[in-house]
């Protein structure tokens, strides 16, 4: 089975969706951030401080084509979208599944995570600038699941469902 890509802004739930979807389609999961700071051997935090945002995303394409494209749930950094070439590469080897939260949700769960260098001590126009330059590269995906106000449990099924319909499990 192809992989499932899980995208979005940073805080619209990819790691925790992605964790509980590997449970109930009994995949395994792998975050991209996890996997370059497992390679660099440094945080996030680290490499943007030290390196820089450029840095940061020859390494975010370079791990994502590092990693398996079969029979797995990658979760993604919110800023992986920026790169056509990263875009086009989870389409052509997965299903790329797009979370969206309502930016107020977003605010209140990033705006003082000091792991997340490029929202902590953002204003909240701050990270609305930053997501509506980002929003038609999220658009761009197999498709899109509103997370605001929804349980963890029915996002899942919505996800399961929706792969049911786009031919997910079949060889």
């Amino acid at each position: 089975m192809k992989a499932i890509y899980l995208t979005g802004f940073m805080g619209a739930g990819k790691t925790t969706i992605g964790e509980n979807l590997a449970k109930e389609l009994n995949l395994p999961v792998l975050d991209t951030d996890q996997q370059i700071e497992k390679k660099l051997n440094m945080t996030i935090k680290e490499i943007f401080t030290n390196h820089g945002e450029g840095f940061f995303r020859k390494e975010e394409t370079n791990i994502l084509k590092e990693l398996p494209t079969d029979d797995v749930i990658i979760t993604t950094g919110g800023g992986i979208v920026i790169n056509a070439e990263n875009r086009d590469w989870m389409k052509k080897h997965g299903y790329v599944i797009s979370l969206h939260a309502d930016l107020d949700i977003i605010y209140e769960r990033v705006h003082t995570d000091t792991n997340r260098p490029l929202a902590s001590k953002k204003t909240k126009a701050e990270l609305t600038d930053m997501y509506l330059s980002r929003e038609s590269f999220y658009q761009d995906c197999t498709f899109l699941i509103e997370t605001s106000n929804k349980c963890i449990e029915d996002i899942v099924n919505e996800i399961k469902t929706r792969l049911k319909y786009k031919g997910f499990g079949n060889k």
